[in-house]
C-alpha cells in the first residue's frame, strides 16, 4: 500500500501531537510548546519537547526526534500501517486502498536508491585512487579539513566515459539513465553523466542519497558549466529538495535558525566554520515548496546569499515567490554580504563572528523590498517616483493573506510617503500674525467636500472614512493612490476624496492636527460604529482602524461588480455562474465580517466616553463660498 506525501501531511496536521503524547507522558505548557521528562530514557529534568506548531518531539539528552506516526511506531511499538490506520480512524481519514502502480514506483525508487548509493561508494574510492589527485588538491585549496571532507562525502567522477558503467555492471543500463548516472542519445552509446567532476552526494530527508551535484576541475573548459546537478528523476526533484537539510533540520532544532545560501559549495563551507543550519536551493531560485520545507522547521528562514549584484538578485526572486504565502508569523529575513563576498569568502577574511554578527541582525522582508526597489532605478523625476510607487504597490497586490497584504502596503506607502516628500523648511510667521493652530480647507475645497459628503450621506463607510482622513489628515497620502482609484469609480463620494488628496499635497509631510471640517459637514449617520472615530482612541490603534477602513471602502466596489457581473451570467453559463457567485458570496460574507470587527472594536471601547465625532467641529473656521 502505497501514501502520499500529501496525504500523510494531511493526517499529520488533523490530529494534534501533544493530545496523543500526553496519552502516555505527562506534558507541562512551556510558552508555546509542551516539556517532559523523556519517555525514551531516564532523567530527572526535562529535555524532551514537543511542538504542536512544527510538529515534532525531540530531546536534547538522547536525541529521540520524530513526528507523531514516528512517535506511534516507537513509542507505542505499532508497526507503520497499524499506526497510520490508527491515527487515520480519529482524524476521520479513510486510509487509500492498495494502488498496484504507486507501489510499482515505490520499488523502482527503492532499486533506483541502490543505484545512487553504489555511485556514491564508486566516487569515494575513485576519490582516493590516484586519478583523483586533482579532485584532493581542490578541496585541500578549500582548506576543509578531514571531517568536513567525510561528512559531506566528497568523490571524484572519473574522466573516462564509460567508468561508472564497468564499475556498477550488477545494475542494468536502463537503471543507470533512470537514476540520472548515465546519458542516453539516440543512436549513440550511452555515457557516464558526470565525468573528471568532484562530486557531492545530494540527500533526502532521511539521508538516503538522491542524486549528485559535481564541480568541474578544469578551467580551461570554458564551455562547460561550473557546476552539473543530476537531472530529475523518480529518486531527485530539485524543487522540491534542499541539499543539506537532512543535516541542518536537527541542526536548527537547536539554533531555532536556518541559512539559505546559494550554492552547494557555500553551504559546505558554512558547515565548516561551525554554521550546521545552512541548506541551499538546487541551482534554481528557491521554489514555493522548498519555502515550505523551510517554514516547516523555522519561522523566519535567513537568506545569506552573495554580496553581488547576482545575489541580489537571487534574494529579491525568493522575495517574490514567497511574498504570496507569506502568512502570520511566517516570514523571510535577509543578510547583505559585503560587496564581492560570498559566505566563504567573509568566513576566511574577517572570521565566524562576522557571519555570525551578520546573522543577529537580518533586514526584515519590507525593509529588503523597499531598499532594493527604491535602489533599482534613477529616483530624479516625478515620473520616476511613481514607478517606484507603483513597483511597490504590485508586490503587495502578491500577497494573498489580506491582513499582511493591507499591513505591508501601508508601510511601504509611509515609507515612499517620507522618501517622496520631505519635510519643507518651516515657514516663519510675520509678528503680528498667529499661526492657525489646526489645517483647514480652502473655500472652494471645502465647498467641494461638503457637497461630495452630503451627496454620500447614506454611504456611512465612505462617510466615515472621510472623516477619518480630516481627523488623521497624515494618512492621506499613504492611501492616496486606492483612494483615487475609488474616487474615479464613484461619482457620488469621488470628489470628496480628491479635495482631500489634494488638499494633503499642500500640507507639511507628518502634518498630525485635524484638518478643519467645513462648516455645516454632516458626520455619518452611524459614526458611532468606527473606532477610529472614538474622542481620545490610541492614536497608532486609529490609523490602524481608519486603514483597515479604507481597504474595506476600496475592495466593496469591485465585489459588487463581480457579484452583478456573475449573475448576469446565469442564463448564458448558469453552472459557471454560480459556482463564481458562492465565491463571491464567501467573499461578501469575509467582507461583511471584518466590517462587523470594526464595530466590535468600537463597542470594546464603550467604556470610554461615546464618540463625539469632533472631526466636524474641530474648527470654528467658517469658509466662504
Amino acid at each position: 500500500m502505497a501514501l502520499s506525501p500529501q496525504w500523510l501531511d494531511e493526517l499529520r496536521a488533523r490530529v494534534t501531537l501533544s493530545s496523543v503524547v500526553q496519552r502516555t507522558t505527562k506534558l507541562t505548557r512551556a510558552g508555546r510548546e509542551w516539556k517532559a521528562c523523556c519517555p525514551f530514557h531516564d532523567e530527572k529534568t526535562p529535555s524532551f519537547t514537543v511542538s504542536d506548531e512544527k510538529g515534532f518531539y525531540h530531546c536534547f539528552g538522547c536525541g529521540a526526534h520524530g513526528d507523531i506516526i514516528r512517535w506511534m511506531t516507537d513509542q507505542r511499538g505499532l508497526q507503520f500501517m497499524d499506526a497510520v490506520k490508527e491515527l487515520a480512524g480519529e482524524a476521520g481519514m479513510e486510509v487509500p486502498a492498495p494502488d498496484p502502480r504507486a507501489a510499482r514506483a515505490a520499488e523502482q525508487r527503492a532499486s533506483l536508491a541502490d543505484v545512487t548509493e553504489a555511485a556514491q561508494e564508486f566516487y569515494r574510492r575513485s576519490l582516493d585512487a590516484p586519478e583523483g589527485a586533482k579532485a584532493r588538491a581542490y578541496l585541500d585549496s578549500r582548506g576543509f579539513d578531514a571531517h568536513t571532507k567525510e561528512r559531506f562525502g566528497f568523490g571524484y567522477a572519473p574522466g573516462a566515459r564509460q567508468a561508472l558503467k564497468a564499475a556498477l555492471g550488477q545494475f542494468d543500463e536502463a537503471m543507470l539513465v533512470e537514476a540520472g548516472m548515465r546519458i542516453a542519445v539516440d543512436d549513440k552509446e550511452p555515457y557516464d553523466r558526470f565525468r573528471d567532476r568532484l562530486t557531492m552526494p545530494i540527500h533526502d530527508p532521511r539521508g538516503r542519497v538522491i542524486g549528485f551535484a559535481a564541480r568541474i576541475l578544469d578551467a580551461d573548459k570554458k564551455d562547460a558549466p561550473k557546476y552539473l546537478n543530476s537531472p530529475d528523476t523518480p529518486l531527485f526533484d530539485k524543487g522540491r529538495t534542499l541539499f543539506n537539510l537532512h543535516r541542518a533540520g536537527p541542526a536548527s532544532r537547536k539554533t531555532n535558525r536556518m541559512i539559505v545560501v546559494e550554492g552547494q559549495m557555500d553551504c559546505v563551507a558554512m558547515a565548516a566554520a561551525g554554521f550546521e543550519d545552512a541548506v541551499a536551493p538546487m541551482g534554481t531560485a528557491l521554489t514555493e515548496h522548498q519555502l515550505g520545507l523551510l517554514w516547516r522547521l523555522v519561522d523566519a528562514p535567513v537568506l545569506a546569499f552573495d554580496g553581488d549584484n547576482a545575489g541580489q538578485r537571487a534574494a529579491m526572486r525568493a522575495i517574490g515567490r514567497a511574498l504570496p504565502l507569506l502568512a502570520p508569523g511566517k516570514t523571510l529575513s535577509i543578510v547583505r554580504l559585503p560587496p564581492g563576498m560570498d559566505p566563504d569568502d567573509l568566513v576566511k577574511r574577517q572570521g565566524p563572528q562576522a557571519m555570525e554578527a551578520l546573522l543577529a541582525e537580518p533586514a526584515s522582508l519590507l525593509d529588503t523590498l523597499w531598499e532594493f526597489e527604491k535602489a533599482a532605478a534613477p529616483l530624479r523625476t516625478p515620473e520616476d517616483k511613481a514607478g517606484l510607487k507603483q513597483r511597490l504597490i504590485e508586490h503587495t497586490e502578491a500577497i494573498q493573506h489580506p491582513d499582511i497584504r493591507s499591513l505591508y502596503r501601508r508601510e511601504l506607502l509611509e515609507k515612499f510617503s517620507a522618501f517622496a516628500y520631505p519635510p519643507r523648511p518651516r515657514r516663519e510667521w510675520k509678528s503680528g500674525f498667529a499661526k492657525p493652530a489646526t489645517p483647514s480647507l480652502s473655500p472652494e475645497a471645502a465647498t467641494r467636500l461638503r457637497r461630495a459628503a452630503g451627496d454620500g450621506a447614506r454611504d456611512g463607510l465612505a462617510g466615515a472614512v472621510v472623516a477619518g482622513l480630516l481627523r488623521f489628515p497624515d494618512q492621506i497620502m499613504i492611501h492616496a493612490e486606492p483612494l483615487s482609484r475609488f474616487a474615479r469609480a464613484d461619482t457620488r463620494t469621488g470628489p470628496a476624496f480628491e479635495t482631500l488628496i489634494e488638499a494633503a499635497e499642500m500640507l507639511d509631510p507628518g502634518e498630525s492636527a485635524p484638518i478643519s471640517a467645513p462648516h455645516g459637514f454632516a458626520p455619518p449617520p452611524d459614526s458611532n460604529r468606527y473606532a477610529f472615530l472614538l474622542e481620545g482612541a490610541d492614536p497608532r490603534a486609529a490609523r490602524e482602524d481608519l486603514a483597515e477602513a479604507v481597504s474595506l471602502l476600496v475592495e466593496r466596489p469591485a465585489l459588487e461588480a463581480a457579484l452583478a457581473a456573475a449573475t448576469a451570467r446565469f442564463e448564458s453559463d448558469p453552472e459557471a455562474a454560480f459556482a463564481e457567485q458562492q465565491r463571491l458570496l464567501k467573499r461578501k460574507l469575509a467582507f461583511d465580517k471584518r466590517l462587523g470587527q470594526m464595530a466590535s472594536r468600537r463597542a470594546a471601547g464603550a467604556a470610554q466616553p461615546d464618540l463625539d465625532l469632533s472631526v466636524a467641529e474641530a474648527g470654528t473656521g467658517e469658509d466662504s463660498e
